[in-house]
């Protein structure tokens, strides 16, 4: 495993990270146009009933691509990663509304049509920036602490730098997200209590997934021949190249 590579003006050519950053944008894209128009409930031990958001089914998911990209990859190549997510996002979320704002075809098809297209993709401006904000800075935060760990910790504890990075990274996502689509619609102790739970819910989704992200990360560093250390990264969010 080539566990020192650090040079990265001679670009390698890796076998899975092209299928992985189509996987990445296709849960993300799942999240905003699938998960984001339902509020779902379960119950829960000790908690109770608990009303949530299904697009933490796929959010949780987005972070455990990010963790994978930054421990075999680097951070330079999540960062990509987020930037392709992004834009992916924001080319969504304006098709979405011109489709929506495109004048239906007369007939009650069309016309029922039309509205169940406004329920599930007429999000308020504000739910899409949110949304959109919110991942961008929560997977480079997950990003960046999982990098500097890594290094810290010369490569040992996967377990705990997954789980830590995530809790980082998805405290800020939840806390960026309901402060820019819900501050001042919803009450502000409604706000703070369903970001919460959104929180404890997302990474506790993520923890449960460790285990299949430390047998991904051993067959990619084992494949790719590749095990990055980000010893000598410009961390700089808005770069894109690798």
């Amino acid at each position: 495993m080539n566990s020192m590579t650090q040079d990265r003006t001679i670009k390698k050519t890796y076998k899975y990270y092209d299928f992985l950053l189509a996987g990445f944008v296709a849960v993300l894209l799942c999240a905003n146009l699938i998960g984001a128009g339902k509020a779902a409930q379960i119950d829960l031990p000790i908690i109770g009933n608990v009303i949530f958001g299904a697009g933490i089914l796929f959010f949780p998911i987005s972070y455990a691509f990010g963790d994978i990209f930054t421990e075999v990859y680097g951070y330079s190549y999540d960062r990509r990663a987020v930037w392709c997510g992004f834009g992916a996002l924001i080319f969504a979320a304006f098709m979405s509304q011109v489709v929506i704002h495109l004048q239906p075809a007369p007939g009650d098809y069309n016309t029922h049509l039309q509205e169940g297209l406004e329920s599930v993709f007429g999000n308020t401006w504000r739910i899409v920036l949110g949304s959109m904000v919110a991942f961008w800075c929560g997977s480079l935060v997950n990003a960046y602490v999982l990098a500097k760990m890594k290094i810290f910790t010369a490569g040992k504890h996967l377990w705990l730098r997954l789980i830590v990075s995530t809790a980082a990274g998805e405290l800020v996502d939840s806390s960026i997200f309901y402060m820019l689509a819900f501050y001042g619609i919803w009450p502000t102790s409604q706000v703070i209590e369903v970001a919460s739970v959104q929180y404890i819910l997302k990474t506790g989704w993520e923890v449960l997934a460790v285990p299949l992200t430390y047998r991904i990360v051993s067959f990619l560093k084992r494949v790719e021949s590749e095990d990055y250390y980000d010893r000598h990264t410009n961390f700089n969010p808005f770069k894109a190249e690798v």
